[in-house]
Parts: structure tokens; C-alpha cells; sequence
């Protein structure tokens, strides 16, 4: 069985101890995923931020030989779930021919304040083909 833990070298993995993605077997699950790089929130609103995080989620899965094809669940944490339909849309463009199950709730805050969005994926590797 293929199983491991991968780390981004993200700034909260060795204080909370998690790592990125994990693993084991087909299945790989992709930690909630900010739209941070090199530990920076970008900037330009939820829509930005979410681009930014599935950019990452998609370096997670390709990290553990996954794809966004593979996706089989994805689940939205926003500050604001005004921003649901720009952030909606952001999903779609990553993952509209997947169609994985997907959970979008508000949340009152994540761990930094200039964070607007958290996205987390699960896939099953062998799913999309």
C-alpha cells in the first residue's frame, strides 16, 4: 500500500502538527488549504484567496499523484458566506467537470485575520479516469 504525509512548509504544520496531505492506499486527503504563499494571505478578496488556496490543494494532490479529477469531496470554510457565489464560482473553474460533493459554511474567523477562505479535498486516486 502507498502511504505517506507530505508537508507545503506552510508556518502552522510544526506548531499544530499536521501535515498537507496524507495518503494511504488510493484515498489522499488535502488539510484545510488557505490562499497563502510562502505564509502571505494574498490579497484581492475571497475570490483571490480561494483561487490561490485550490492552487495549492492542486500542488497537495499532484504531490501525493493525485489530480483534481480525483476529487471526491471538497468542503468551504468563509468568513463571509456573502462571497459564497464568487467563491462558488472559483470552484467551479477548478473543479466544475469533477463535480465532487461540496460543503460551504460560515465560520467566524480562521486562524489569521486576513484569511477569508479555507478549503479542504478528498480524493480517491483512479476516480476521474
Amino acid at each position: 500500500m502507498i502511504a505517506w504525509r507530505l508537508g507545503s512548509g506552510g508556518p502552522y504544520e510544526d506548531v499544530v502538527g499536521y501535515s498537507r496531505v496524507v495518503r494511504a492506499g488510493e484515498l489522499v486527503w488535502v488539510s484545510g488549504t488557505t490562499g497563502s504563499v510562502d505564509g502571505v494571505v494574498v490579497e484581492g478578496g475571497a475570490a483571490a484567496q480561494m483561487r490561490q488556496a485550490l492552487t495549492n490543494v492542486v500542488d497537495a494532490l499532484d504531490g501525493a499523484g493525485s489530480s483534481v479529477h480525483d476529487v471526491v469531496r471538497t468542503r468551504i470554510y468563509l468568513t463571509d458566506i456573502t462571497a459564497w457565489k464568487e467563491v462558488g464560482r472559483v470552484h467551479g473553474e477548478f473543479f466544475g467537470r469533477a463535480r465532487p460533493t461540496t460543503t460551504m459554511v460560515q465560520v467566524s474567523a480562521l486562524i489569521d485575520p486576513a484569511m477569508l477562505v479555507e478549503v479542504e479535498a478528498d480524493a480517491f486516486v483512479g476516480f476521474g479516469s
